[in-house]
């Protein structure tokens, strides 16, 4: 009996469509699907628990014997929504931030974008108790992300959007997370992939309203239409090089062509 390939995907609404495009795909795709928290899914990987998966991109140096595929990815041109800096000051009087656990390679970009465009130094913590939101900010700074963020866009006076900060610093689309298979997987599998991912794209506004998860059906199609880029095009291939090279992690792993 020939086993079923196994793949990876990050657990938010803007992985709805790629999730239904492969869920639709079982006659030829034949594929078991995993969802998980973006800071899970390398080591997934590296654990030969899936044959692809979609991987945060500071992530991507610490995967192994691995290649980015597919012409998709998570990326935003300039208002992703979904990724922000919440606070009650501006940047420059930040004292502390607390960092969002379920991320990876936000917590890279905030930290870039606070050394390279901010300009400052604060204290970092990891955020895992949410219910420091519901206090008093003072000088503290809150990295969001994912679908939560939603829940806090009228909470805070101040929302820094990542992805605004970066294209405003570099000129450049952001991209958050990419599709990388093991070098096992064929080049014939990846295309069924690649498949199954263009039908979700094609089909979004089904996979929204389908979706068990959307409670605001135009919010999330807004979302996923305008907000979210799934190209992975030159741009962000540049933006990807540029990002890793800011990196405060060691050079190596996947990489864009």
């Amino acid at each position: 009996m020939v086993s079923r390939m196994k793949i990876a995907a990050i657990s938010y609404l803007n992985t709805i469509p790629f999730v239904y495009g492969i869920r639709r795909a079982n006659d030829y795709l034949r594929a078991d699907l995993l969802l998980d928290i973006p800071s899970s899914c390398h080591s997934l990987l590296n654990d030969n628990h899936t044959d692809i998966a979609l991987i945060p991109v500071a992530d991507l140096p610490k995967v192994r014997d691995c290649r980015i595929v597919t012409p998709y990815c998570i990326g935003a041109e300039t208002d992703v929504r979904t990724v922000a800096l919440f606070s009650d000051v501006a940047p420059e009087e930040l004292e502390t931030v607390y960092l969002d656990s379920h991320s990876a390679t936000s917590v890279q970009l905030i930290r870039i974008l606070a050394r390279e465009k901010w300009r400052i130094s604060p204290r970092w913590e990891r955020l895992t108790d949410y219910s420091l939101l519901n206090g008093a900010a003072g000088r503290n700074g809150y990295l969001l992300i994912g679908d939560k963020v939603f829940d806090y866009e009228t909470r805070f006076a101040r929302k820094l959007d990542l992805a605004t900060e970066w294209f405003a610093w570099t000129s450049l689309p952001f991209v958050f997370a990419v599709w990388v298979a093991r070098k096992e997987v064929t080049e014939q599998t990846v295309s069924s992939f690649t498949q199954a991912l263009t039908y979700g794209l094609d089909h979004r506004a089904d996979a929204i309203r389908q979706s068990r998860y959307v409670s605001d059906y135009e919010r999330a199609l807004a979302y996923v239409t305008r907000n979210i880029r799934y190209d992975l095009d030159e741009p962000k291939k540049n933006a990807i090089r540029l990002f890793l090279r800011h990196l405060e992690l060691p050079a190596g792993g996947a990489s864009p062509d």
